[in-house]
């Protein structure tokens, strides 16, 4: 099965690039955010292929104030692959690759949810630890992961209302490649209560960024960790990579959605204070009907409202967010930043214990 990709010096083994080797679970993965300067917009858009399962979704939103409430608009799509890796379009949901590694545009249509916006990178992307998690003989994960900090131009537009993204829309965009849960569950897999834990906060400061990943066991030993600070600008060997970073979280009572907490990278500090909240499931991640690389059939395509200020926060599918943040750090710098956690299961640093039972 040859496709477009073959034209490109892109191949990883003898086969055809349609083929990625023989696990079911292999995918290829964009994922973006963005925040308007006043707090009052945020965006995200995740874009999903799945070669052995022949599938590839979309999902973008936008979360707008209204008053007393608060609703994160949501457009999900979903289609037969047709064996084609590289064509990043999926129900209206596009992604163009205008300079690899700096600049990408993004083009929504669908269901009263518009956009036509450019990221464009701050330095260049870093590359993350190597993500291997297994539990007994099964690797659950095998990933690599690179992120990027940015600044956007263009517009959104939700039931005709358009907003206009200034120079200091700024965001986070990642790419990430491997072996993760996809798809149906596995019916072999051990059925025991879950544990995950993730922690992620990528900052964009005025001249520089930073980032901290965490994914750790129930007691709280870190399985992979990393802290990153680039200058803007920076090349790939410019970047100054750290283990020795911690993150003090927080968690809001009744809940498992982080709070202020401080971010202490070697003898920096720096104080995140959430300013409001996005739900990862309007991006499929943990959604029960559009969780990442479920067949749908050859598109569908659906508009979710999830009004923010009645989200369960302790509905399994509640518990993956992304809190927008105010950062400080010691010496008066300010910018903004997203702290997205995943607390599935035990974890003993917050005295989290059950599947999704509160702080």
């Amino acid at each position: 099965m040859l496709s477009k990709g073959d034209d490109f010096p892109l191949h990883q083994t003898p086969e055809p690039v349609a083929y990625s080797g023989t696990d079911r679970n292999f995918y290829d993965r964009y994922f973006f955010n963005g925040y308007s300067p006043d707090g009052e917009t945020f965006f995200a858009l995740a874009f999903g292929v799945y070669p052995a399962l022949d599938v590839v979704d979309a999902h973008f939103c936008v979360v707008r104030s209204d008053g007393e409430t608060r609703t994160q608009h949501c457009l999900h799509a979903s289609r037969k692959m047709g064996m084609e890796r590289l064509e990043l379009q999926c129900g209206g949901i596009a992604i163009e690759i205008v300079e690899p590694l700096n600049r990408l545009r993004l083009v929504v249509k669908g269901e009263g949810i518009e956009a036509d916006i450019t990221f464009t990178g701050r330095a260049f992307p870093i590359e993350e630890p190597r993500f291997t998690w297994k539990r007994g003989p099964r690797t659950i994960m095998d990933y690599t992961r690179m992120t990027q900090n940015g600044h956007y131009d263009g517009w959104v537009s939700v039931d005709g209302t358009r907003i206009e993204l200034s120079a200091q829309t700024h965001g986070t965009r990642d790419r990430s490649w491997g072996i993760r849960p996809i798809g149906q569950a596995d019916p072999q897999m051990p059925q025991t209560v879950p544990q995950f834990f993730w922690q992620w906060t990528p900052i964009n400061l005025p001249s520089r960024s930073v980032f901290f990943h965490l994914n750790a066991h129930p007691d709280g030993a870190a399985w992979n960790t990393r802290a990153v600070i680039v200058a803007d600008g920076a090349g790939e060997s410019d970047h100054h990579h750290t283990s020795d970073a911690t993150l003090s979280a927080q968690l809001q009572a009744g809940s498992r959605w982080p709070s202020e907490s401080t971010l202490r990278v070697g003898d920096e500090n720096f104080t995140l204070t959430p300013v409001s909240r996005f739900q990862m499931r309007g991006l499929g991640y943990t959604s029960p009907k559009w969780g990442h690389g479920l067949d749908h059939g050859e598109l569908e395509i659906e508009r979710e409202d999830i009004d923010l200020m009645q989200v369960d926060p302790i509905r399994p599918d509640n518990l993956h967010v992304q809190m927008m943040c105010r950062v400080e750090s010691e010496t008066g710098e300010t910018g903004w930043g997203a702290f997205e956690q995943l607390a599935i299961g035990d974890y003993a640093p917050l005295a989290l214990t059950g599947l999704s039972d509160p702080a």
